[in-house]
């Protein structure tokens, strides 16, 4: 089946995972979600994740983070560039995410990153999403 938006089914993926409290969940493998995954780990927002190949298909496994009381660390994923409106945004006007709480991944020249690191380089770019 062909999806129109591949980051925000990764999203909505990673989201309804959350809700029902999985351990784990699959996602088709792309550069660009991989990058988005990795900030997600270094952020904090996930365990662990591991690129695997399964019946011929390659997938990124994505290993939740939940804590003590079993509550996810994830609370909230929203996209905001969607392919029917692209969202772009200068270093100085990138939004900030529940007042510095969350985090902003931004696909800019150099590279996907976080808000903060944009700005702090000084370089804008398309907003992706927001975690939080």
């Amino acid at each position: 089946m062909s999806v129109s938006d591949p980051i925000a089914d990764m999203l909505t993926k990673v989201r309804n995972a959350v809700q029902a409290r999985h351990e784990k969940v699959d996602v088709p493998t792309s550069r660009l979600k991989l990058e988005i995954v990795k900030i997600l780990k270094t952020e904090g927002y996930i365990k662990n994740f591991k690129k695997i190949q399964e019946e011929n298909k390659n997938v990124i496994r994505i290993f939740l983070k939940y804590d003590d009381a079993n509550d996810s660390v994830i609370h909230g994923l929203e996209k905001v560039s969607k392919p029917g409106r692209r969202v772009y945004s200068g270093y100085k006007d990138l939004p900030r995410v529940y007042n510095g709480y969350g985090t902003l991944i931004v696909s800019t020249s150099l590279g996907v990153t976080t808000g903060k690191k944009a700005s702090e380089k000084m370089i804008g770019g398309e907003v992706i999403c927001k975690v939080w």
